[in-house]
């Protein structure tokens, strides 16, 4: 039973392992066999380089943080009220598995340039024209990106916490209000740092999917600047295939700011597990 795991792991190993090489100016397949750092030297020294990466940053870091707090709202929320197997399913499951593309195609349908919602404020008076609305195609503010992240990551930090947090709100949670605390300090006091292990996972996984992923900013990114994956898929694209070792070395400095996050992710979970460890 575990033949094909191995396996897809082998094809995930395989295509990681090419790409690195790849990188390194290495294409068995048309007799390069030369290790040479000219590609990430010419990609470390590009003129928007810097600024790809701070807007990727910039928009994964928003996302992250405002999907964190939405996500815990959503999970006290659901917990307070002991919600039923429907609402969790319109709450939490059916947005995580609406895929990104499909959200991204009905929010540039709502708040596009020509969207719903600026046509609707321009019949109702509140806007002088439907164009006069910040379109979500191309703003500079990246909001459209982000607002496609908020409503896939929202629901994953909620799914993430809400069994941990319900668990704490049955037991310890109701032993602080019997002690006199109010509702809204014992979630503060009790529940919040009891569920800091999960959060900040969960913040890791997120921030880390929304730095990565390509497609959501090459439909709904500025021209200037583009995001660093988006950068690297564009140098894949280039019909001459030598171009793809710049490419490569593009997404080796992704994987390299990724990599930082999983050590990250990686002591968050050893102190995690000490801290559970010493209380037992």
């Amino acid at each position: 039973m575990v033949l094909p795991a191995l396996l897809l792991l082998g094809v995930f190993v395989y295509g990681v392992g090419s790409g690195i090489i790849q990188g390194f100016g290495i294409m068995p397949f048309l007799d390069r066999t030369e290790f040479t750092l000219e590609y990430y030297e010419q990609a470390l020294t590009r003129a928007d380089l810097l600024g790809s990466i701070m807007f990727s940053l910039y928009f994964s870091f928003t996302s992250a943080i405002l999907a964190t707090v939405g996500g815990v709202a959503l999970s006290a929320l659901m917990t307070r009220a002991r919600t039923g197997r429907l609402t969790r399913l319109f709450g939490i499951q059916v947005p995580i598995t609406t895929m990104h593309a499909v959200v991204a195609l009905a929010v540039i349908c709502l708040f596009s340039g020509a969207g719903l919602f600026p046509r609707v404020l321009h019949v109702l008076g509140a806007a002088p024209d439907a164009t006069s609305f910040p379109s979500v195609v191309g703003a500079p503010s990246g909001w459209g990106i982000i607002a496609v992240y908020l409503w896939k990551e929202i629901p994953f930090i909620a799914f993430m916490t809400i069994t941990i947090m319900m668990n704490i709100s049955s037991t310890l949670g109701e032993a602080a209000r019997t002690l006199g605390a109010g509702s809204a300090r014992a979630f503060f006091s009790v529940t919040l740092p009891l569920c800091r292990g999960a959060i900040l996972r969960a913040f890791l996984v997120v921030f880390a999917f929304a730095f990565g992923s390509y497609e959501i900013p090459f439909l709904l990114e500025p021209t200037v600047p583009k995001a660093l994956p988006v950068l690297a898929y564009i140098e894949f694209q280039d019909p001459d295939i030598i171009n793809r070792c710049y490419a490569m070395a593009l997404n080796g400095i992704m994987a390299g700011i990724c990599t930082v996050l999983c050590v990250v992710y990686y002591v968050v979970l050893q102190r995690d597990g000490k801290r559970k460890r010493g209380r037992r």
